[in-house]
């Protein structure tokens, strides 16, 4: 196990009918003037909106909105974020849904102070050091963990980029978890974000650092909880106890928990970036189609000791051969997000083999995947992996 710090000083408030009592004392320590910051309209529906207008109103907070965040947030967006917090002197930014408006959240607030236009900090990698607007926020789908770390993704389509940012400041300072919030997600959100929750749990799972029991141990765990409860939220949307299970899963499979400890890079969030630069899909759902191929493309005499003990740890795969039990392993991954009604293959996302070659090329150059991965990746491999994708898959 590496050295590391663990340091993760979201205040967090679980629970449901706390942001009547909470919220406003909350935004009250940094200042009146909010941007409200949501995505396509869902809290309007669900009534989030009102009553957080109608709190903000009763006392007398001035408010900024910024509405219209996309699935996968876009820096035009991030830009006319951080023009409005200047021209409004906003201290205090309120993010209500998911992780893309949280993450198109957080560059704003680091944008508000940086002389640098927003993409020129995401572009050029090093990691966030300097100020940043406080960020309190809402969750309203479980998934990225962007509540509860520091990192953020945006997207430039004028440069089919998708890229990563971070740093201390972008922190949220309070985040509000309440489950109901959760209740009229539709199916296939509420699949694709228990994807990519279990998405980030593999990739810290399957890496080169050796020595890290607890933090394997912990992400068995987690990876349990998410494959029990995404089936009876998808059959029961308003079960409260799954819909919990699934957000506090989401908050603890990226806020260092599972990964401090460990070096090396993902994987497959690498290759499925430049699918959502490209295509502009749904990432859990990307993350679900590339996962099982990743798996079983990189399974060998070298790996198959970390997949088969992933295959009885988790999916309770009783083999006793460590490769077929392995093997079952990834189909049962496979099968699960397919039980879940996720499209298994790319053509059935809109993606054929034309940009294969250049998604590939992007991947690694946007990465270390080629170096410090759990197994090295070459631009041949991810597109091998893209090809494999093309069609359904058994891996027995």
């Amino acid at each position: 196990m590496d050295n590391f710090r663990f340091y993760v000083p979201t205040d967090i408030r679980f629970g449901k009918d706390r942001l009547t009592t909470e919220l406003t004392d909350v935004l009250d320590v940094y200042g009146k003037n909010v941007l409200l910051v949501y995505g396509g309209g869902s809290i309007k529906k669900n009534g989030l909106y009102d009553q957080v207008i109608d709190l903000l109103g009763k006392n007398r907070n001035k408010v900024v909105e910024l509405s219209g965040v996309e699935p996968n947030p876009r820096i035009e967006t991030v830009r006319r974020g951080v023009a409005l917090c200047r021209e409004n002197e906003i201290n205090v930014i309120l993010a209500v849904g998911g992780g893309s408006t949280i993450d198109c959240s957080k560059v704003i607030a680091a944008g508000f102070y940086s002389d640098e236009d927003p993409w020129e900090v995401i572009a050029g990698r090093k990691g966030f050091q300097g100020e940043a607007l406080p960020i309190v926020t809402i969750l309203t789908l479980a998934a990225t963990g962007s509540e509860m770390n520091i990192g953020a993704v945006i997207t430039n389509l004028a440069t089919n980029q998708k890229l990563g940012v971070g740093g201390p400041a972008m922190m949220p300072k309070v985040s509000f978890l309440d489950p109901t919030t959760t209740f009229t997600v539709p199916a296939y959100q509420t699949a694709a974000g228990s994807a990519d929750i279990l998405s980030h749990l593999f990739e810290s799972y399957f890496n080169i650092t050796e020595g890290t029991d607890v933090q394997d141990f912990v992400s068995e765990g987690l990876m349990r909880a998410v494959i029990k409860n995404c089936p009876i939220a998808l059959e029961t949307p308003d079960n409260y106890d799954a819909r919990a299970n699934l957000m506090w899963s989401s908050s603890l499979a990226l806020n260092g928990l599972t990964r401090n400890g460990k070096h090396g890079v993902w994987s497959c969030h690498a290759m499925e970036h430049e699918l959502s630069a490209f295509y502009d899909i749904t990432h859990g759902i990307g993350l679900a189609i590339l996962t099982p191929r990743w798996m079983n493309y990189v399974l060998s005499e070298q790996t198959v000791a970390r997949f088969a003990q992933f295959a009885r740890n988790v999916w309770g795969i009783t083999e006793e051969d460590p490769m077929l039990a392995a093997k079952k392993g990834i189909q049962a991954t496979y099968d699960f997000f397919k039980a879940c009604d996720i499209p298994m293959t790319l053509p059935a996302v809109g993606i054929d083999e034309e940009k294969f070659g250049e998604m590939a090329k992007q991947a690694v150059a946007h990465s270390t995947i080629k170096t410090d991965a759990f197994v090295p990746l070459a631009e041949s491999d991810v597109e091998a992996i893209y090809r494999e994708c093309l069609t359904e898959s058994s891996f027995l």
